[in-house]
Order: C-alpha cells, then structure tokens, then sequence
C-alpha cells in the first residue's frame, strides 16, 4: 500500500489538470496568431476594399498566450513537486496562496480584454 495515495493521486489530477488547461491556452494562442489567414481570406471575399485590419496584433497576442502556456506548465510541475515533498512530509504546512498565480490570471484577464478588442475593431473594419 502506497501512504498517501489518494493524495498522491489528487494532486497528479490537478497536475494533468493544469497540462490540459497549458496545452488549451496554447492551442488558442496558435490559433489566433494564424488570425491573419482568416482576415486575408474575409476581406478577397469581400466585394469591396477593407481597410484599417492590423494583423500584427493578433500575431504578438498569439504569441504571447502560447508564452503564457508555456508558463502555466512550468508553474504546474513546480507545484506538482512542492506538493509531493509536503504529502510525504510527517508535519503539517499552511496551504498558501502564490502571486504567480495572481499575476498569470491578471495576464489572461488583460489578454482577453484585448482580444475582446482587437476582434470587434477587425469586425467593424470588415463591415
């Protein structure tokens, strides 16, 4: 019998947990940085001129959340690990709240509100 499975096992969900959400903000990241594929291919079948569209936006906010998502994974493995050490700890030990955690929310925060945006900006240039 393993001492502290099901903690054991909790905490690797929430690892896995975590990688899945990394890869998602990756996957979205990857997406919107290819926005620019999708606005060439809006405004050819436009019947008339669109201008005002800034592509380059879209690329560095891309880039930017497949950073974030990077981010989150390394964030989860060293939380993975300080959880480990203080399961098979024989003390007990406060469970804390970490300002990384603080700042990457307020960066998806600030991100979205951006993106949120950027996309209505791109809408109206397009109609």
């Amino acid at each position: 019998m393993i001492p502290h499975f099901t903690d054991h096992a909790a905490n690797e969900r929430t690892y896995l947990a975590w990688v899945r959400t990394a890869i998602s903000v990756m996957a979205f990241g990857f997406l919107l940085e290819r926005f620019d594929i999708f606005l060439t291919y809006a405004t050819r079948v436009s019947d008339r001129a669109v201008t005002g569209l800034h592509t380059r936006a879209s690329e560095w906010l891309g880039l930017g959340l497949l950073l974030v998502g990077a981010l989150i994974i390394l964030g989860a493995t060293q939380r993975f690990y300080r959880n480990r050490r203080t399961i098979e700890a024989a003390e007990s030990s406060p469970y804390g709240d970490y300002w990384i955690a603080r700042v990457m929310s307020a960066l998806l925060i600030i991100m979205a509100l951006f993106l949120m945006l950027y996309v209505a900006r791109q809408i109206a240039a397009l109609g």
